[in-house]
C-alpha cells in the first residue's frame, strides 16, 4: 500500500468532524431536537392540561432519554478504548459503529408528527448519538499521531472548525431547501425539494436521512487517508483490556493533574452537552420559536462555533489549552445565568417585558453565538489538554477515559435538569443545575498542571506505515 503523507492524514483525520457535525447541529440542537419537543409537546398536552406542566414533560422525556445513553457510553467507552488497544486494531470499530450511526439517523424519517412514533423516534436517536460518541473516541485517538503536543492544539482547532463549518453549511441546505416552517414553505419560501409533503412534516423529517448521507459522503476522505499507528502485533483479549484498564485507572487515580482534569472536564463537558441539546427544545417550549427562527439562530451560533474555535487553536497552540478552557467556562457560566433569568414575559424578574417584545429573541441570539463560540473552543482545547495526559502506546484507552469523563456524569445534568423542571413546573428554572456545574469544574480546572504530564512519556509521536 502507498504511504500517505502527513499532510492528507490530517486532512483525512479532520473529515470526521465535517462529516459528523450534522448530528449534533441539526440533530441534537436545531432541527431534530426542536421537533421532537415540539410533537411531544403535543403528545403530553392532550394529557395535561396545564401546559407549563406539558413543556416540563417534554423537556424531560428529552433529557432522560439522554441520561440512559449516558450512562451506557460511561460504562462501556474505557473497556471498548482498552480493549481496541489491547488487540491494536480501531478501525473495524470505526467501520461498525458508522454501520450503526447510518442506520439510526435514518429511522428518524419515522418521527411522525402524530406522535405515534415518539418513543421509537428517541430510542433510533439515542442510539446514533452513542454511534457518534464511540467514533469519537477512536477518531480522537489518532490525534496524538498527528505531530507534537504544540501541533496537535492547532490541529484540534482546524479539525473542530471544520466540522462547525460543515455544520453551517448543512443548516443552510437543511432550511432553505427541506425544512418548512409552520406555512409549509422553507427559509426562502420554496416548498421542500423532492415532492416532500410539508403537511407531514417530511422536509422536517428528512433531517435524518440527511445526515446519514452527508456522513456517508463526507467520510470517504478519511477512510482513505487515515492510517492506524504502527503497533507490534497484538492477541489481547477481553481479559487483557480489563487487566489494562484497572492499571490506567489506578495509575490515573494517582496522577493529580490528569484526575483533576478529568472530574473537571466531566462537569463543565457535561453542563455543555446540555446546553447544546436545550438550545432549540428552550427555544421551542419557552420562547415559542418555530423551527426556521431556531435555524436562523443555529446558523448564528455554528459560524460563532466555526471561527471562535479556529481562533482557540491558535491561542491553544501559543498559550496551551488551559487558558481557553477557563474563559470558555466564565462564557458559559454568564449565558447560563440568563438562560435561567429569561422568559417571554421578563428578565430575573426585575423587568417586566410586553409577551409580544422581541428583546428575548435578540438576547437568546446572543447567547447562542456565545455558546457556539465557547463551546467550540472548549471542545477543540480539551481534546488538546487530553492529548498532553496520554500515554503514547495507549490513546484509544485514554481517550476512552476521556469519553467515560464526559459521560460518567452525562446522566446528572439532562437528570437534573428533568428533575428541577418537574419540581419547579417551570421549564427554564429546570436549568439552574448547569450553572453549578460550570463552577465546579471551572474551580477543579486550577488544579490541572497547563503542560499536562505528557513530559514523562519519552516520545509523543507514534510512527505511522
Amino acid at each position: 500500500m502507498a504511504e500517505v503523507s502527513l499532510r492528507k492524514r490530517i486532512w483525512g483525520w479532520m473529515a470526521f468532524d465535517w462529516a459528523a457535525q450534522p448530528f449534533y447541529t441539526l440533530g441534537l440542537t436545531f432541527v431534530f431536537g426542536p421537533y421532537f419537543a415540539a410533537i411531544s409537546m403535543g403528545y403530553f398536552s392532550d394529557q395535561m392540561a396545564d401546559a407549563g406542566e406539558a413543556a416540563a414533560a417534554s423537556q424531560t422525556l428529552w433529557f432522560w432519554g439522554q441520561t440512559v445513553a449516558g450512562l451506557f457510553i460511561a460504562f462501556a467507552a474505557p473497556l471498548i478504548g482498552a480493549y481496541a488497544d489491547s488487540t491494536g486494531r480501531r478501525m473495524p470499530w470505526v467501520w461498525a459503529f458508522s454501520a450503526i450511526y447510518i442506520t439510526m439517523t435514518w429511522a428518524l424519517w419515522w418521527a411522525l408528527p402524530d406522535a405515534s412514533t415518539l418513543f421509537l423516534t428517541l430510542i433510533a436517536f439515542n442510539v446514533g448519538l452513542i454511534a457518534a460518541e464511540f467514533l469519537l473516541i477512536f477518531v480522537n485517538a489518532i490525534l496524538p499521531s498527528l505531530g507534537t503536543k504544540d501541533d496537535v492544539g492547532r490541529i484540534s482547532g482546524n479539525g473542530a472548525a471544520l466540522g462547525y463549518w460543515g455544520g453551517v453549511l448543512s443548516l443552510f441546505i437543511m432550511l432553505m431547501l427541506l425544512a418548512e416552517n409552520d406555512t409549509g414553505k422553507t427559509l426562502i419560501g420554496l416548498d421542500p425539494l423532492f415532492g416532500l409533503d410539508a403537511t407531514a412534516r417530511e422536509g422536517t423529517r428528512s433531517v435524518g436521512p440527511f445526515i446519514g448521507l452527508w456522513f456517508i459522503v463526507f467520510m470517504i476522505p478519511f477512510f482513505m487517508w487515515v492510517r492506524e499507528p504502527r503497533q507490534a502485533n497484538r492477541t489481547g483479549g477481553i481479559r487483557d483490556a480489563m487487566r489494562d484498564l484497572r492499571q490506567s485507572l489506578t495509575g490515573a487515580a494517582k496522577r493529580k493533574s490528569l484526575l483533576n482534569f478529568l472530574i473537571s472536564s466531566m462537569l463543565y463537558r457535561d453542563a455543555l452537552n446540555a446546553l447544546y441539546s436545550a438550545g432549540g427544545v428552550y427555544a421551542t417550549l419557552v420562547l415559542g420559536w418555530s423551527i426556521i427562527q431556531i435555524g436562523v439562530f443555529g446558523i448564528i451560533g455554528a459560524i460563532t462555533a466555526a471561527v471562535a474555535t479556529q481562533i482557540g487553536g491558535v491561542f491553544d497552540s501559543r498559550l496551551g489549552p488551559k487558558p481557553v478552557i477557563r474563559l470558555c467556562c466564565y462564557i458559559l457560566i454568564a449565558v447560563s445565568i440568563v438562560i435561567v433569568g429569561m422568559s417571554r414575559t421578563s428578565i430575573f424578574g426585575l423587568i417586566a417585558l410586553d409577551p409580544a417584545s422581541s428583546l428575548p429573541d435578540v438576547v437568546f441570539y446572543f447567547c447562542g453565538a456565545a455558546i457556539g463560540g465557547a463551546g467550540g473552543a472548549i471542545y477543540s482545547a480539551s481534546r488538546s489538554m487530553m492529548v498532553r495526559h496520554t500515554h503514547p502506546e495507549r490513546p484509544t484507552e485514554a481517550f476512552g477515559l476521556f469519553a467515560l469523563s464526559g459521560k460518567a456524569t452525562a446522566f446528572l445534568a439532562p437528570f437534573l435538569i428533568g428533575l428541577f423542571s418537574v419540581m419547579t413546573g417551570n421549564a427554564q428554572l429546570g436549568y439552574i443545575p448547569v450553572i453549578a456545574l460550570f463552577v465546579i469544574g471551572l474551580f477543579l480546572l486550577r488544579y490541572v498542571n497547563p503542560e499536562g504530564d505528557h513530559a514523562q512519556w519519552s516520545k509523543s509521536e507514534v510512527p505511522l506505515p
